[in-house]
């Protein structure tokens, strides 16, 4: 079999194996038959049903003496899918219209309108940018913002709404340089090569761990999201339970090797004229203020200065008169250390200048954040990648340490798939990769991509580890399933919104979520899907649906991130060596805090409560499935944040104080008569805030949960 798909994958790329080192091939050994490695073989239907992932639910239930459960009933249906598929509880009056339409095809009819709403490549984007970790900040001490990262952001999600094919939506992403050198949206997909953390600090930097810590993102980035293998393990020694040596994982890297990081400017010259004069004016608005501002400080860094002059040797002092062209060498670093001793930080300045001229500066600055509102964009640029002109010598390095070269290796795929090469120079390297990964032939790509799209749609993958399809990674619960998703994904032409329609809607994704006693003795986990999951919403999903019932949602679309307003708390732990003042600085149009949680800036070291309260990643490494934790602090903010009390004003007022139209606005249905009692109790009894209520309902489990 492995002489097979390495043959099929040589014909396709036209390109070498490489001669396979008897110790790697001894080290291979029989790990090349794990079930992963081999070739996806569309398996046999078992039976006849009108959805073939029925079919196979069905053998595997079968198999464990299960049945499945009932059919959810309508309402449960419509807001299952809607959340599902947009991130985004039905309205009322589509919930009502569905439950009347009669029509055998309404549920389709229903899933055809949710695949072509704009949310759809919004939801997802949600799904794949946790997978890609992408943040729009570098991480790390500084955690600078990346101005232009946003637009791969984007990207996706316009990929996943135009129904971009997944081959080619992989290729663009790892060599959309290469491959589609003319096209401006490829060339901006190659952000995700840049989509991982960056250490950018100032100071002494070591440029060679530098640049190590780069390919290693690389590296992790593709082999995590594309292969499903943790290739990363193989860096300081061959991979202790997978066919991956450790010469792989440094082949892998020098594909990446010749990969230089740069913004790219596209919008042409008359777009770059246009932000450059836009700048000049801005600037121009600045200059009094910050001229005003230097006259304050002027006596006061002079006095300051001067201070610390006097404590220097004379020596140091001395040579702070020298000019630069008369320095000597040794002149030279003396002037250095003097410099420094004397340098005044912001603080120190500020403190020491007094009270009214204190209070005139602090007044200057908040007339220059005011004018920095309107600060322009910089021109039209992709957050993307190009080739260097000559590719470095790539090293196996000793337990992973770039000051510890070993043997020099040659750009090239797993030895365990035949041990392709790449071109040896520095440009089309990275193309060769991507054709080598989207070849139909490939094992893992269709794999790992129909698991993820099964895992976001079901609650849980046929694999359950979806970056890991490793021996340490969890065994396909239904391999005949996944072999069947994977082959229907690439002859549908990697179409990942006909993958997602044949699973939504299968009987198997409509079943009832209620709990059997008797089957969950035998598959306690549901990994025979006898019913479906329960699911919480994601944070960012239960904002969303939180400002869309209180009516303040902004639908807008795209562009760069928005900051929304945060706690003190969280304002004091931003990082910075400049005065503090006006770190998070919010849109001058406050609608924008109410867009999408997807369009909010998203920083590495500083994460919004409530989104890190309900298991927002962290942004750092790859997360293929979220966490789901439940804690006290999920109900306090529910209940006492400052968000929750405005959007619970905002809906009280929206609602007009109607207990129908409050649970219309949420539920999206009318409540029971038990619920009416209790409303009426709470309301008129207890004496209770209106807008007490419309908070209960926004923290009903029905409303936090996927149904």
């Amino acid at each position: 079999m492995r002489k097979v798909v390495s043959i099929l994958l040589c014909a396709v790329l036209l390109v070498a194996a490489a001669p396979i080192d008897p110790r790697e091939e001894a080290f291979i050994g029989n790990r090349r038959s794990y079930w992963a490695f081999q070739k996806v073989v569309r398996p046999p239907i078992p039976s006849a049903t009108p959805n073939p992932i029925d079919a196979f639910i069905l053998e595997g239930l079968t198999a464990k003496n299960l049945t499945p459960s009932p059919q959810a009933d309508k309402r449960t249906l419509i807001r299952r899918a809607s959340l599902d598929l947009t991130g985004m509880a039905p309205s009322h009056a589509e919930v009502d219209a569905f439950l009347k339409d009669t029509s055998k095809d309404a549920y389709d009819k229903l899933i055809d309108r949710l695949l072509a709403s704009p949310a759809y490549g919004e939801r997802w984007a949600l799904k794949w940018l946790d997978v890609v970790r992408y943040a729009d900040t570098n991480g790390y001490e500084l955690d600078a913002e990346r101005p232009q990262s946003w637009r791969y952001r984007d990207y996706v999600i316009n990929a996943f709404n135009t129904g971009k094919p997944y081959d080619r939506f992989l290729m663009e992403q790892i060599a959309g340089d290469e491959l589609y050198p003319a096209n401006t949206e490829a060339l901006i997909a190659t952000g995700f090569l840049r989509a991982g953390p960056r250490h950018v600090v100032g100071g002494n930097v070591d440029e060679e761990v530098n640049r190590q810590e780069v390919l290693l993102e690389m590296t992790l980035g593709v082999s995590n999201t594309f292969l499903g293998l943790t290739v990363g393990c193989a860096r300081c020694h061959n991979h202790k339970f997978d066919p991956i040596t450790q010469a792989d994982h440094y082949r892998i890297q020098a594909i990446m090797a010749a990969t230089d990081l740069k913004e790219i400017e596209f919008g042409g010259k008359e777009n770059k004229a246009q932000a450059e004069a836009a700048k000049k004016a801005h600037e121009a608005l600045l200059k009094p203020l910050k001229d005003d501002i230097a006259a304050i400080e002027k006596p006061v860094r002079e006095e300051l200065r001067e201070a610390k002059k006097q404590l220097l040797s004379p020596e140091l002092r001395a040579v702070l008169d020298v000019p630069k062209d008369k320095r000597t060498p040794e002149q030279e670093l003396l002037y250095k250390d003097a410099s420094k001793q004397v340098g005044l930080s912001w603080d120190e300045v500020v403190n020491a200048i007094p009270e009214e001229p204190k209070a005139r500066r602090a007044a200057i600055r908040a007339r220059m954040h005011a004018v920095n509102l309107d600060e322009p964009e910089p021109p039209a640029a992709a957050f993307a990648v190009a080739n260097m002109e000559k590719a470095p010598q790539t090293h196996i390095l000793k337990l992973g340490e770039p000051k510890h070269k070993l043997d020099p290796v040659e750009p090239a795929f797993l030895t365990v798939l035949g041990a392709l090469e790449a071109p040896k120079g520095p440009s089309g390297r990275r193309a060769a990769f991507a054709k080598w990964l989207a070849n139909p032939e490939h094992p893992l790509t269709a794999r790992v991509m129909a698991n993820r799209i099964w895992q976001f749609r079901m609650g849980a993958g046929i694999v359950p580890t979806p970056n890991d399809f490793g021996q340490l990674g969890g065994r396909p619960s239904n391999r005949p399933l996944l072999d069947w998703l994977a082959a229907e994904f690439v002859s549908s032409g990697w179409n990942v919104k006909h993958l997602d329609k044949l699973i939504v809607t299968s009987a198997a994704y409509r079943q009832s979520a209620a709990i059997d006693e008797k089957k969950a003795a035998v598959d306690a986990d549901n990994k025979f899907y006898w019913r479906m999951n329960q699911r919480r919403l994601e944070g960012e999903a239960l904002r969303d649906g939180i400002l869309r019932a209180s009516g303040k949602l902004n639908l807008k679309q795209f562009g760069p991130p928005i900051k929304t307003p945060i706690e003190q708390e969280i304002y004091d732990i931003i990082f910075t060596e400049a005065e503090p003042d006006n770190l998070w600085p919010l849109p001058k149009d406050r609608g924008e805090i109410y867009r999408k949680s997807v369009y909010l800036l998203n920083k590495r070291t500083v994460r919004l409560p409530m989104l890190t309260n309900f298991d927002q990643p962290d942004a750092i490494s790859s997360c293929p499935v979220r966490a789901v934790s439940t804690h006290a602090l999920q109900a306090l903010t529910l209940l006492n944040s400052d968000f929750m009390h405005e959007q619970a004003q905002a809906l009280a007022a929206r609602a007009g104080g109607q207990t129908l139209t409050a649970y219309q606005l949420t539920l999206q249905r009318a409540p029971t008569p038990e619920e009416a009692r209790m409303a009426r109790q709470f309301l008129s009894q207890k004496k209770m805030p209106f807008e007490d209520f419309c908070k209960a309902l926004l923290n009903r489990h029905e409303f936090v949960y996927i149904p």
